[in-house]
């Protein structure tokens, strides 16, 4: 009997939290479930990202002809980001175990890095199971986030500071004789 055990092929025991069953399926455009901080920095900038360089190209396109259309599309554009920014945020609400309602706090300034701060509940919570481990493309998307805001800064700061310099450096340049 110990020979027929050991001829027996030998299963990996496997944990609970490499089962993708104990996951929460991700929903970007529904107000259901969750999302961890990761993916709420990815996709909250790559879809505001995304959807005004549509926005934009589209108002472009029909802007040479038709202005005020233009404008239409640039406002349908602004509200289709801020409800995605919302159900983005309510979910990540739902991650954290609070209700949904929690998203208001966004119209305060700097308290909506709350939803950048607070990690998720472990495990199932009342609005679901935990969200599936970040993905690549997640941790790449939340890592050009800072850059792009740091970028814009110095932008900010050098191109005007850049200006101010070669329009004085003309100014004191020697004119030519002649």
């Amino acid at each position: 009997r110990r020979a027929c055990r050991s001829s027996m092929p030998r299963r990996v025991p496997r944990s609970r939290a490499d089962s993708a069953e104990d996951y929460g399926d991700i929903k970007i455009f529904s107000a259901e479930g969750r999302i961890g901080r990761v993916r709420y920095i990815g996709y909250t900038f790559g879809l505001t990202i995304g959807i005004a360089l549509v926005i934009g190209m589209l108002g472009a396109l029909i802007g040479a002809s038709s202005p005020g259309v233009a404008v239409t599309v640039g406002a349908i554009g602004y509200i289709a980001i801020v409800i995605v920014q919302i159900l983005l945020t309510i979910q990540r609400s739902h991650d954290m175990n609070v209700t949904g309602w929690l998203c208001l706090i966004s119209l305060i300034p700097l308290a909506a890095l709350v939803f950048w701060v607070v990690p998720g509940t472990r495990g199932e919570n009342n609005y679901g199971k935990q969200p599936p481990p970040n993905t690549m493309g997640a941790v790449a998307l939340a890592c050009v986030l800072p850059l792009v805001f740091i970028v814009g800064i110095m932008a900010a700061v050098a191109i005007p500071a850049y200006q101010d310099y070669a329009q004085r450096a003309a100014a004191t340049a020697p004119q030519p004789q002649g």
